[in-house]
Formats: structure tokens, sequence, C-alpha cells
């Protein structure tokens, strides 16, 4: 099926999840995973009516930012770990770091974001999952690097984002979207922390159930990824 077709699909869904969980559909914001797609292929759901797309990797952002920037009305995420060496290529082309984890990156970004003056906002990365291959926060510390965000300038925090174990079975990841909701919840709700990045294109229905704000889905949308070379970085 055309991108076109499978953007209408996955926001028809968002919408029936969020009739299920009472709550209205612009309380979600979807964000196209575009990762390893075309320029070409993000047109497509730019001309769908898609504006928020999300990348992983910087080199890969900035190429496809610079490609794409007569669509001014664009807006990119950075949804994938940041190198500190590569904030500065990151920062001219984002509205939103989702993948913030540590107080080293959070210095660096404060330190970029004021030689640029671009103010930035960031979500905290949390490990829910506690797992040793995963980047993020560990619960305990999110609060920790809340404070240290709210101290500096050019930087302010949004939000949680997860990424929990993957399950074939969207339930089995239920509870790591509550406990993100809960964790957000305790730290001074959506007046503080007004967005939850949760929900890929297996279980965004169950993640906005459970609160999320923004959903990040890329092969419902785009299909499979492409087998492709890319600069990882």
């Amino acid at each position: 099926m055309s991108i076109a077709t499978n953007l209408r699909s996955v926001l028809d869904r968002m919408a029936e999840a969020c009739a299920r969980a009472g709550r209205p559909v612009e309380a979600v914001r979807l964000v196209a995973v575009s990762k390893t797609h075309t320029p070409d292929e993000i047109r497509q759901a730019h001309a769908a009516g898609q504006r928020l797309f999300g990348e992983n990797y910087s080199n890969e952002l900035e190429d496809k930012a610079v490609t794409l920037a007569d669509l001014d009305d664009l807006e990119w995420h950075f949804i994938g770990h940041l190198q500190r060496n590569k904030v500065g290529r990151v920062l001219p082309h984002v509205s939103m770091i989702q993948t913030l984890d540590s107080t080293r990156l959070l210095e660096t970004v404060v330190a970029r974001a004021s030689e640029k003056e671009r103010p930035v906002r960031v979500l905290i990365e949390v490990n829910m999952g506690r797992e040793s291959q995963k980047a993020g926060v560990l619960p305990e510390d999110v609060e920790r690097l809340l404070v240290a965000i709210d101290g500096t300038s050019w930087v302010s925090c949004a939000g949680l984002m997860v990424l929990p174990p993957f399950e074939l079975d969207p339930e089995e990841v239920r509870p790591w979207f509550a406990g993100l909701r809960t964790l957000r919840d305790r730290l001074g709700g959506p007046a503080r922390l007004p967005e939850l990045s949760m929900g890929m294109s297996a279980d965004f229905g169950v993640a906005i159930e459970e609160g999320a704000t923004l959903v990040r889905v890329g092969t419902a949308i785009f299909g499979p990824r492409k087998d492709r070379e890319i600069q990882k970085s």
C-alpha cells in the first residue's frame, strides 16, 4: 500500500485508541520515524499531511533536513542515541531531542544551544526495564537530571521517553508504559512534564491508552527499514 494509505490507517488506529481511552485525538501527536527511508518517501508523507518526523542518526538527519529545506513546515525530533560530539550537528534542525540520558550530554546540549542561541526542548529517556544494553536514566535518577535541566538556560524538559523491551504481544509492554506515566505523575504530572513519548508500530495503541502524547511509528507508515548502509552516528 502507499505511504499515504498507511499513514491514514495509523491515524485512524490512533483515533480509535484515543476513543477507547476517553482522550481527544489532538492529545496525541504522531512522530513518523523516517530513519533509512528516502527524502522522496518523506515528501510523500508530507503530501499526505504528516509534518513531524523522527530520525535516529545525526548524519542522516542533517542530510535530510538540508535536502528537504524547501518544506519549511517540517518538524524534526531526534529519537536515537546522541553522541556528545554530534550535538552541534543536530541542534540547528530539531525542535526536540527525545533521548537526553546523562548530565554530561546535558552539559554539551546547553553549551551548543547557547553558542547557537537556539532553545531546545528535551525528553529524558528512562530505562524502565533496567536493561544494561540500553541507554536511559534509571527511574530513581530521573528527578536528579530533571533538577539539573531546570537549572540551565536554553534547555527545557518537556517530559519523558521510554523504549520498552520488545515483545510480540502489546499487552506485555503495557506495564512499562503505565510505569512511565506513574513516574511522570510523581514528578509533578502533566503540568510539569506534559509529554510522554512511548509506543511504536506494534504497540502504539496500548501506549495511547496509557497516556502517550507522542507515538513513534515507522514501519507501519513506510514499511520495513531499507537494507542499505548508512553512517550510524
